[in-house]
């Protein structure tokens, strides 16, 4: 017994191991989608103020040209993703269902399509202010889906300083693996942006976090890391939700981010291995972000793989790529445990698009969609990886005490990983009545 926890690797309590389905991508490389005829940019791509045009109507933009501004520090800038001509600037359809402002670009179809707009830059001899500067006008934000600037997850308050930064290779939603071959292909620039965003930090230290479905990618990494030790790859257990950022905090440093806290409250700033990519390859090159890696997966889905698609590219387009012919229910953006379908194939790739999954059409039994009342059996208490009470936050929903649900049973601590809903034997749709709970209560606060 002893010799096999000798082998074991870390994990954290609870969670859940749903089929993967990354065998499919997973050895595939990247390839580049073209673009498609008019690119639609929304303002709001992040979390944060939308940002502001500074382009009009009728006027010509080179790819990565700045067409909108920041709107102060929780904001990012938006860059033309190809050459082409500003056609309008109108309220679009967007996943989440609200219409919202957006910049149409017409592409010109005979443009080389290079990135025309940037020039060397020596990030080395810039301080750290400066870096976060660059790192704002380069229009980043978080690519593992949460859309969150990364200038502002940089630079946390002074009062907290920062010794370990966390990179999150984990990729532990089923269909991804966008994460997995960036980690492959483009390991010096991830390796880059990680020193980049130490300095920035402040961190004297980096631990990259892999599950251990993609051991080739921590071999990958192991062989260009620093002889000083500075940064480190640790493989962790292969189990969902093991890329929550609290629980690889707690994974890989022992460290506890506290009940609605950061992990800057700890010493800790976390960022995706994809966005660190990204700051390796831009920031150098005084570029903005206008493209990025999506898996394209599931049954109904043709051509899949990793795809480089420029951001505003509609959702009909890209799946017209990949051999999408319409027979499918289901349209998810980001992984089925924690992505939103979408009603409409005219919403664009934006930048918290980590994935797009195709579900074929299948007959349900009416047994399989009925909604059956709580049995008590205790399996979501048994999933849930931040130990609540989905159970009886569950009853508190239905009854619409929402304050009860913050107050006692700590609503806002669940990150909606969706574990509790996918152990259900009665098919209740837990994570969604969270969802409504945090928001009804949101909108009370306000």
């Amino acid at each position: 017994m002893g010799l096999l926890n000798l082998f074991k690797r870390k994990t954290f309590a609870h969670g859940v191991h749903p089929p993967e389905h990354k065998e499919e991508t997973a050895h595939l490389p990247i390839r580049r989608m073209p673009f498609a005829p008019r690119m639609i940019i929304p303002l709001s791509q992040h979390f944060g103020a939308p940002a502001v045009p500074v382009v009009r109507v009728g006027q010509e933009v080179v790819r990565g040209e700045p067409i909108a501004r920041a709107d102060g520090f929780m904001s990012v800038p938006m860059h033309a993703p190809a050459t082409g001509v500003v056609e309008s600037i109108q309220l679009m359809p967007t996943a989440r269902g609200p219409k919202t402002e957006a910049i149409v670009i017409r592409v010109y179809p005979a443009a080389e399509q290079r990135v025309l707009y940037g020039a060397p830059r020596d990030v080395e001899n810039m301080t750290p202010d400066d870096i976060v500067q660059a790192v704002q006008d380069s229009g980043m934000v978080g690519l593992g889906g949460a859309a969150f600037p990364t200038h502002v997850k940089l630079k946390p308050p002074k009062d907290f300083p920062i010794d370990t930064l966390v990179v999150n290779g984990c990729e532990c939603e089923p269909y991804l693996t966008t994460d997995h071959r960036v980690m492959l292909e483009h390991t010096d620039e991830l390796l880059s942006g990680i020193r980049i965003a130490m300095r920035v930090s402040g961190a004297s230290r980096a631990v990259i976090g892999v599950e251990d479905n993609k051991l080739d990618a921590v071999e990958a990494i192991k062989g260009k890391l620093p002889a000083d030790g500075s940064i480190t790859v640790q493989a962790v257990t292969t189990k969902y939700p093991q890329g929550s950022e609290k629980l690889l905090v707690k994974v890989l440093l022992d460290r506890e981010v506290p009940s609605g806290g950061f992990p800057y409250q700890i010493g800790v700033v976390v960022n995706n291995v994809g966005t660190l990519a990204q700051l390796g390859m831009l920031l150098p090159q005084s570029q903005g972000l206008i493209e990025r890696v999506v898996t394209l997966a599931g049954p109904g889905i043709k051509k899949p793989g990793n795809y480089m698609i420029p951001l505003g590219t509609p959702l009909r387009f890209a799946l017209e790529y990949v051999g999408y012919e319409g027979d499918a229910t289901h349209i998810i953006l980001g992984g089925p445990m924690m992505g939103n379908t979408v009603a409409s194939l005219d919403v664009p790739v934006t930048k918290g698009v980590t994935g797009i999954v195709v579900m074929p059409e299948r007959e349900r039994s009416p047994a399989a969609q009925t909604i059956y009342p709580c049995i008590r059996c205790g399996r979501c208490l048994d999933a849930c990886p931040v130990k609540l009470n989905p159970s009886q936050m569950g009853r508190l929903a239905a009854k619409r005490l929402y304050t009860e649900m913050q107050q006692k049973y700590h609503l806002n601590d669940c990150f909606e990983c969706g574990c509790c809903s996918y152990v259900c034997p009665s098919n209740i749709p837990l994570v969604q009545y969270f969802r409504i709970a945090k928001a009804i209560n949101r909108e009370r606060a306000a």
